[in-house]
């Protein structure tokens, strides 16, 4: 199009068609320039749990280190080597991010970014390296260099530290074509603004990720911090909370982190060190008299091996020494009266038995969660006897039985305004109040639903109201009573709300003076 005699305008022509041409070759989709940046928004965020993540395991190491300097503090100033030369090169790259988006109206504009002059002008002059250049390759061989080395002094960590030689290496690059490409021209010349953003910050990725293999390859992660014999709790078990007297204490003592190739090099109980062989399977077997009968204390120190130093975990507890019972103990929590078909909590017991090795039984009893709790369920009858029984320690057979009432709920109390009986009140109140059943002071904290009643007003018929609220009848002939007329409520029906199969009697009925 440009050879050729050609007339000045056909020129212009061929230009501009050319420089139109030019223009779709470099006007990149919107849409792709948005995906690179929604690719850098989530590499960013993922950054940012890294750096959490990474704090966390240096605090891990450091208090490794105060704890046992002996074994952990080489590795802890390895570690503070290898997060030196992070920090420097990611605030590095987070300058040159900053840099490159300081002019930019919106920072998150991503379809705006399609153009790499920045970059192109900072390490480029045409084709030549400019010093600005050549120092973002200096910070990238000054990490691999650094970690590198730091990860030379221990073999254990080779495989990272040929992890980093690739990753982070800056030799020449083969295109597709075949040819060979300087590094920093072939992944940064050129490209649109938002790509070379995104570029620069999953290499902050890739030096997190490092700082991260690096401290959890030192630490195996947080949890070593964790399991410092620092963080054991002795605990005492006893085989039974209470013993006889005459008995031996029969028990163990085991560490909250309990790991059975742990052994103490000694314990001491009550002032008397344990035979070696009371310690078996990271538990401590205790067995002595119990001694006489009430509150007996149990107290004494491991002693462990750690860095080189003793560490002592002191632990005391207590236990009770009960005579010997003859008969079990059962206690109604609601009193000696159990309802009809309301679920009655029960407590049953004998001193000295482990509560699952009780048996209780009766028509409607059943165990439920808790030591020594049941759920009474009385149906028919006016009387329940429920019996226990059990075995002590020694073969002895303790058995029991106690007889309860059984009664029907109360009669509850039809209420308005929670008021009930006699009441005085305005007619504009008495139709719009909500009429209630209760059971004032009764042992069970039960709610009832109002099914139906009927209301008399003095000179009408008698009218029935179904639900809780008056009904527009009610409301007309409740409007036409004067002060001082008595307005009853009465034959108040109602069941109960979560409880199925009880039948409630009609509540007792409630007057309402008109004022």
């Amino acid at each position: 199009m440009a050879g050729g005699k050609l007339s000045p305008r056909q020129k212009m022509i061929n230009l501009m068609y050319l420089i139109f041409i030019a223009m779709l070759a470099l006007n990149m989709s919107k849409e792709v320039l948005s995906a690179f940046g929604l690719m850098n928004e989530k590499l960013v965020e993922s950054n940012e749990s890294a750096t959490v993540r990474n704090n966390q395991f240096f605090a891990g190491l450091e208090q490794q280190a105060q704890d046992q300097p002996e074994k952990y503090k080489p590795l802890r100033d390895q570690a503070a080597q290898i997060s030196g030369y992070a920090d420097v090169f990611n605030s590095y790259i987070a300058d040159l991010k900053g840099q490159m988006t300081e002019k930019l109206d919106d920072a998150t504009d991503y379809e705006i970014m399609d153009k790499g002059d920045f970059l192109d002008q900072q390490f480029f002059k045409g084709d030549i390296l400019k010093p600005e250049g050549q120092e973002f390759l200096d910070k990238i061989a000054a990490f691999r260099s650094g970690v590198t080395q730091t990860l030379s002094e221990n073999p254990g960590m080779k495989s990272i530290s040929d992890d980093v030689q690739t990753k982070f290496s800056t030799n020449e690059v083969t295109n597709r074509d075949g040819n060979k490409v300087d590094w920093l021209h072939y992944h940064y010349k050129g490209f649109p603004l938002v790509a070379s953003l995104t570029k620069l910050t999953q290499l902050q990725a890739d030096v997190k990720t490092t700082e991260s293999e690096v401290l959890s390859s030192m630490l195996a992660g947080k949890l070593k911090v964790e399991a410092s014999l620092t963080n054991f709790e002795a605990i005492v078990v006893p085989d039974k909370t209470a013993f006889f007297s005459g008995e031996n204490f029969t028990g163990k003592i085991i560490l909250g982190r309990k790991d059975k190739t742990l052994r103490a090099d000694k314990v001491v109980v009550n002032n008397r060190e344990l035979a070696s062989d009371a310690m078996k399977d990271g538990e401590t077997i205790l067995s002595f008299p119990a001694g006489a009968v009430g509150e007996r204390d149990i107290k004494g120190q491991f002693t462990f091996k750690e860095g080189g130093e003793d560490v002592v975990i002191d632990f005391e507890s207590s236990y009770a020494v009960v005579p010997k019972p003859n008969s079990a103990v059962i206690a109604a929590d609601k009193m000696n009266v159990v309802y009809r078909n309301l679920p009655n909590p029960m407590t049953i017991s004998i001193p000295g038995i482990p509560d699952n090795l009780v048996k209780a039984s009766a028509p409607g009893l059943k165990k439920i969660s808790g030591v020594g709790k049941y759920m009474m369920t009385p149906g028919n009858g006016k009387e329940v006897k429920i019996t226990a029984s059990g075995t002590l320690s020694d073969g002895f057979k303790v058995s029991s039985s106690q007889t309860f009432r059984i009664k029907d709920i109360p009669k509850p109390l039809a209420t308005v305004r929670k008021e009930s009986g006699f009441v005085k009140m305005p007619k504009s109140s008495l139709v719009k109040t909500t009429v209630r059943v209760e059971l004032p002071d009764f042992l069970f904290d039960l709610k009832f639903n109002v099914k139906s009643f009927k209301v008399k007003v003095p000179g009408k018929a008698t009218i029935t109201v179904n639900g809780s609220k008056m009904n527009g009848q009610a409301q007309s002939a409740i409007n036409g009573a004067r002060v001082g007329d008595v307005i009853a409520i009465f034959d108040v029906k109602s069941s109960l709300v979560g409880v199925s199969g009880v039948q409630v009697k009609d509540a007792s009925a409630v007057s309402i003076e008109i004022q």
